[in-house]
């Protein structure tokens, strides 16, 4: 079993991941850094210079696919993995799939203070907070049916949103452990 941690850019994907895949003695993956590997090193903004959008969730689905025989992995999923219907049934079927939620000014506040996301991640297109909230009101029902539980992030720390992943994968787990 793996456990798939989803929602949109800043919301903690990564951060709570390490940390959770540390307590679970599991491996962290970041799907990012699989698809940048994939693409001979070129960046995410690179991919989607190059290919556009249907380009690089080509590659995110690859991607994803090339984890599926994994076990044990927390898997930190791009803000957009699973807008892709595809992709979204194969992160259910490889794993528990978990969305970290927070409000748009939250994600906004946390994407304007992260400088790896400026330089690794594609531009806003329109810019700003109104595009946050534009995304994410066209991404939360996607994100509701992709995943079997929610945390909210707004205002937990990075360990109670590991703690309640944890718990509530434990509860949960049916392969034992």
């Amino acid at each position: 079993m793996n456990l798939i941690l989803i929602g949109y850019r800043g919301c903690g994907k990564s951060t709570v991941g390490q940390l959770l895949s540390r307590r679970l003695g599991w491996q962290f993956v970041d799907l990012d850094e699989v698809v940048v590997q994939n693409a001979a090193g070129r960046s995410i903004a690179q991919i989607f210079a190059a290919e556009g959008e249907a380009g690089f969730r080509q590659r995110e689905r690859a991607a994803l696919d090339l984890l599926r025989k994994g076990r044990r992995q927390v898997i930190a999923a791009g803000g957009g993995a699973v807008i892709d219907a595809e992709s979204r049934a194969l992160a259910k079927k490889i794993g528990k799939v978990v969305w970290l939620r927070a409000p748009a000014a939250v994600l906004w506040a946390r994407i304007r203070k992260d400088p790896g996301s400026a330089r690794n991640r594609p531009d806003l297109t329109v810019g700003g907070l109104d595009e946050v909230e534009a995304v994410l009101r066209d991404r939360e029902d996607i994100y509701r049916s992709a995943a079997g539980h929610i945390v909210d992030t707004v205002s937990a720390s990075v360990e109670e949103v590991a703690d309640a992943i944890e718990m509530w994968y434990r509860a949960n787990d049916s392969e034992g452990g």
